[in-house]
């Protein structure tokens, strides 16, 4: 099974046209044919069954035949985590994340953030793909970059969590997850949070947590933490 992607379909919908890079990679690359069945998503929990009508590498038609609402999944992850120095890292976790099953991501600038500069249009069109790849019909939510110190002060799940590698007392993650709730989890950068933002995180309710034994790169830690609720979650 293939899934393909347009975020502007709605229920009631009968037929459309695929924009040019979906009906080039629909018609040329994958050659798909008049008549081929198909199956597309909004990225917000519809799942069509569609049939080409018109091959055309600018602009496919599809007709619907049917669509079906799959209901999102009970307990969301939210990953907030500081971009990495090297773009291509914080892609790889992205990209990963989306096909182990978060729900948000939020780009978090901390104290020692080397990054200040996101190519978020990118990172979009990474996550698209790999939530398309993984058949997910509930894409992730990639949110507008934000400093640390904003993001602790707003509003968020009452499960909430800190990495960090700090001498201070915490627990494993794996540990404190609750399956009955939704999870966020605060990641680092290359040279961790600072005391002050630890401090800060654990004043608003944030508790620490520790993810290995062992040194974790920001975007490993992500994904160990993304997966380690996930598979607590299943």
């Amino acid at each position: 099974m293939q899934l393909f992607y347009n975020p502007e379909l709605k229920q009631s919908d009968k037929k459309f046209f695929f924009d040019k890079n979906e009906s080039r990679h629909i018609i040329k690359v994958l050659r798909k044919k008049k008549g081929d069945k198909i199956f597309i998503t909004n990225g917000l929990g519809l799942l069509f069954n569609a049939e080409i009508t018109f091959e055309n590498q600018t602009a496919c038609e599809v007709s619907i035949l049917s669509s079906d609402y799959q209901k999102p999944k009970k307990n969301k992850i939210h990953m907030a985590v500081a971009p990495t120095k090297l773009n291509d890292r914080f892609q790889w976790f992205i990209e990963k994340a989306t096909e182990i099953g978060v729900d948000i991501i939020t780009p978090i600038f901390c104290h020692q953030s080397e990054r200040k500069i996101l190519k978020e249009e990118r990172f979009k069109k990474v996550l698209i793909a790999a939530a398309k790849q993984s058949l997910r019909p509930h894409f992730p939510v990639l949110q507008k970059a934000i400093s640390f110190e904003k993001f602790i002060s707003e509003k968020h799940f009452e499960s909430r969590f800190i990495a960090h590698c700090q001498n201070s007392p915490k627990k494993p993650l794996k540990t404190l997850i609750l399956s009955n709730k939704d999870t966020l989890v605060l990641i680092g950068p290359e040279g961790d949070f600072s005391p002050k933002e630890v401090q800060m995180a654990e004043d608003k309710g944030f508790q620490s947590v520790s993810l290995a034994k062992q040194r974790l790169r920001t975007e490993t830690a992500a994904i160990v933490a993304c997966h380690t609720i996930q598979l607590s979650n299943d």
